[in-house]
C-alpha cells in the first residue's frame, strides 16, 4: 500500500489500512463531480470556467479555459490542440527532429478525449472546474507518446496479469518570499527562502509557512486530491505535503493537479515555489519518493505481504517485483530524472540516493522497503520532484512486471551506509549516462515500443544539447579573469 513514510503509517494494521483507504474514497467522491453535476453547477452559475487539459512531456497541464455557456453547448467535444504540445521543451519551443510531429507534418491538431472520471472543482480558482483528457489522433487512435497513455498501457498490462498497481507520491518543494516575477527579475539570485535553517519536522519553523501550506492542504482536499500531512523538510524553506495513495492513473492525475495547484496558489499570493530537483548546491534536493505496491484485481487484496514470505514478510511476488525495479533502475533512469539538473540531486549524505540497492527502512538506499502487513511496499527514492508522474509510474510498473514475468531473483539486502560503501551499482551521474542506458535497453523497447522510447530519447538529447549550448554562471566566475 503506497503511503507516506511516517512511522505511524509504517505500523498500520489491516484495519487501519482499510479505514484510511475508505476515507480516501469518500473524500474523493465528495470532491469530484459527475458530468451531470458539473452541468448543473454550470447552469446554476456556480461554475463559470471549465479548464480542459492534457499533461505534456514535462508533466505540466496544457489546455484551454472554456466559458460556462460554451462548455454546455460543446460538452462532448473535448480538446482540440496543436500536437506540438508533445514535442516541445520547457520553454514551449517546438523542437526539430521528432517523428511524431514536426514542421514537415505541419504541426496539426490532436484531440483530447475527456476522461469524465477526472472532473473536479479547483477551490483556489473562483468558480472553476478541471477536466483531464487522454490524447488521441483526430481519427481516434491513442497517441502512444502521450504520458497518460504511457501509464494506461502499463496499468492495462498489469491488470491482464491480475494485478492492480497502486502508487503514492511524496513531493518536496522550496517556498520563497519572493514572487515568481521578483525571482526572475533577480535572475534567481539572492532569493529569500521561507526559512533560515534546516526545518525537518520543525513545528516552529513550519508555523511560519503554515498560512501557505494550509491553503494547499485544504485546497487539495476540496479538489479531490486527499492529503495526509505537511511538514518542513531538510532545506531552508523546503516543504513536503504528502498525498494519500491511490490506483496509479488516479494518483498521477492527483500529482499533476497538486503540482500545478501549488504553483497557482503561490502565484495568487505573491510568493514563489520551485520543484527543481536541485535549485542550489548549498541545500538538499527536492525528491519525489515513489511508493508502489500491487493488489489483486478481483479481491483488492494487497499482494506484497506474506506470513510465510521472505525477508520482512515480503511475498515471492514482491521479491520478483523489486528485483525488476533494481535490474532496470539504470535503464529507466531517464524516466525518473529527465533533465540536466535532475542529476545534481544525487549527492552523498543528502538523503538523495546514489546507489541502486535495497534495504528495510534505510534512507541511504535507492529502494527502501517500509510498512507491515498490507501496507508493505517499496519506496523508490530515485525520482526528483521534477519527474513526470505518468512516466515515472509507467516505468515503475514496467520494471516490476519484468521482474515478475522473468522471476528475477532479488539481490541480497544491503545493510549500512550506501553512500560510503564502495563497488555498489550506481544511479547514473548525468543525463548522458541515462540516455546511453535507455538507448541500449531492449526491455524498454519491448515495454513501451520503439517509437515511444525514441521520442523520449530525442527530447532528452535536445535537453542536453540546449545545456551544452549555454555558458553558465559557474564558467564565468571560474574562468572570466583567470583563463
Amino acid at each position: 500500500m503506497a503511503r507516506t513514510s511516517t512511522p505511524s503509517r509504517e505500523r498500520s494494521t489491516t484495519t487501519r489500512a482499510d479505514r484510511t483507504n475508505g476515507q480516501s474514497r469518500r473524500q474523493e467522491k465528495i470532491a469530484k463531480l459527475t458530468l451531470d453535476e458539473l452541468v448543473r453547477q454550470t447552469k446554476a452559475g456556480e461554475v463559470d470556467t471549465v479548464i480542459i487539459a492534457i499533461a505534456d512531456l514535462q508533466g505540466r497541464l496544457m489546455g484551454k479555459r472554456l466559458t460556462g455557456p460554451y462548455f454546455l453547448d460543446h460538452v462532448d467535444e473535448g480538446l482540440h490542440a496543436c500536437d506540438y504540445l508533445l514535442a516541445m521543451d520547457i520553454d514551449n519551443e517546438p523542437l526539430p527532429g521528432f517523428k511524431f510531429t514536426n514542421w514537415g507534418t505541419g504541426y496539426g491538431d490532436m484531440h483530447g478525449r475527456p476522461d469524465l472520471s477526472t472532473i473536479r472543482r479547483l477551490p483556489w480558482l473562483e468558480k472553476t472546474a478541471l477536466l483531464l483528457c487522454d490524447v488521441e489522433t483526430m481519427d481516434g487512435r491513442p497517441v502512444e507518446v502521450a504520458p497518460r497513455q504511457l501509464l494506461r498501457r502499463q496499468v492495462d498490462r498489469a491488470r491482464k496479469l491480475g494485478f492492480n498497481p497502486k502508487t503514492g507520491s511524496e513531493l518536496e518543494f522550496y517556498l520563497f518570499k519572493d514572487s515568481f516575477e521578483q525571482a526572475a527579475d533577480k535572475d534567481y539570485r539572492d532569493l529569500q527562502p521561507y526559512g533560515r535553517y534546516i526545518e525537518d519536522y520543525h513545528i516552529l519553523q513550519g508555523t511560519k509557512a503554515e498560512w501557505f501550506n494550509r491553503l494547499i492542504r485544504n485546497g487539495m482536499e476540496g479538489a479531490g486530491v486527499p492529503v495526509e500531512n505537511s511538514k518542513g523538510e531538510w532545506g531552508f524553506g523546503q516543504q513536503e505535503i504528502n498525498l494519500r495513495f491511490a490506483e496509479s492513473l488516479e494518483m498521477a492525475d492527483r500529482h499533476v493537479i497538486y503540482k500545478n495547484g501549488v504553483k497557482e496558489i503561490a502565484a495568487l499570493n505573491q510568493v514563489a515555489v520551485t520543484f527543481m530537483a536541485k535549485w542550489t548546491m548549498a541545500q538538499a534536493g527536492s525528491s519525489f519518493h515513489l511508493h508502489s505496491s500491487l493488489w489483486d484485481v478481483k479481491s483488492d487484496k494487497a499482494l506484497f505481504h506474506s506470513a510465510n514470505g521472505g525477508p520482512h514478510g515480503m511475498s515471492p511476488l514482491f521479491q520478483h517485483y523489486l528485483a525488476g525495479l533494481i535490474a532496470l533502475a539504470r535503464d529507466f533512469s531517464l524516466f525518473y530524472a529527465p533533465f540536466v539538473n535532475s542529476y545534481k540531486r544525487y549527492q552523498a549524505s543528502s538523503f538523495a540516493p546514489t546507489s541502486i540497492v535495497w534495504s528495510f527502512d534505510n534512507r541511504t538506499c535507492g529502494f527502501r522497503i517500509i510498512g507491515h502487513g498490507p501496507s508493505l511496499r517499496v519506496e523508490c527514492r530515485i525520482p526528483g520532484a521534477d519527474a513526470n508522474p505518468y512516466v515515472a509510474f509507467a516505468a515503475t510498473i514496467a520494471a516490476g512486471l519484468h521482474g515478475i514475468e522473468n522471476k528475477l531473483e532479488l539481490p541480497p539486502e544491503f545493510r549500512g551506509d550506501a553512500y560510503t560503501t564502495k563497488d555498489l551499482p550506481r544511479v547514473p551521474g548525468n543525463l548522458t549516462e541515462a540516455i546511453n542506458a535507455l538507448e541500449k535497453s531492449q526491455v524498454a523497447r519491448e515495454a513501451f515500443g520503439d517509437a515511444v522510447v525514441e521520442h523520449y530519447l530525442h527530447s532528452a538529447r535536445l535537453e542536453r544539447q540546449s545545456f551544452d549550448g549555454a555558458v553558465t554562471d559557474w564558467e564565468l566566475r571560474r574562468n572570466f579573469e583567470r583563463i
